[in-house]
């Protein structure tokens, strides 16, 4: 019984860092894991890209043209490969209601990871009509750049530019 419990340790010895590390990975809080560099396709003046990656959601990025924003987007890259995880986005022109409907917001994005072996996952989340944070399960794994682009828009008007006060990476750095 002992020898077969020792060949059973010896076969599972390489096994072992993968499995804990799996199991930290899921029970564990992911980090917030913030880009290094961001860009928008177009940005209104006083609104750019990187007011959605600052750490206050009180700024907005919002792009040049006004209406809907569709295909309007954020680029992100990171320092170095993130296990990805989950994006919190603010969406409209701040967290604060009376502030919130100001803009247009969006109503949908596709969120496009790109590892850093070049392959793209693509994931389309929906974002509530309200203020605040809204929390989304997107996993990606060696993730260099993610894309956020507007597939449609709340509050869309002549006027007014689809806004997104700010936007979190959290996950793991690999």
């Amino acid at each position: 019984m002992l020898v077969l419990l020792a060949v059973g340790v010896w076969f599972a010895l390489p096994h072992l860092p993968g499995l804990f590390g799996f199991a930290r990975e899921e029970t564990g809080t992911p980090e917030s894991v913030p880009p290094a560099a961001c860009r928008g396709s177009s940005e209104a003046g006083g609104h750019p890209a990187s007011a959605a990656f600052d750490g206050f959601n009180n700024r907005y990025w919002a792009p040049e043209k006004t209406g809907e924003g569709v295909g309007e987007h954020l680029e992100c890259d990171f320092a170095q490969p993130v296990r990805m995880m989950k994006i919190v986005v603010f969406s409209g022109t701040s967290a604060r209601q009376d502030e919130f409907l100001t803009q247009g917001r969006p109503a949908r994005l596709t969120v496009e990871l790109t590892s850093k072996d070049g392959k793209k996952t693509d994931r389309t989340i929906r974002l509530r009509d309200q203020a605040g944070q809204q929390t989304f399960d997107v996993r990606g794994s060696d993730t260099v750049r993610a894309k956020l682009t507007v597939d449609s828009a709340y509050g869309s008007g002549e006027d007014r530019r689809t806004a997104v006060a700010e936007v979190e990476f959290f996950g793991r750095r690999e």
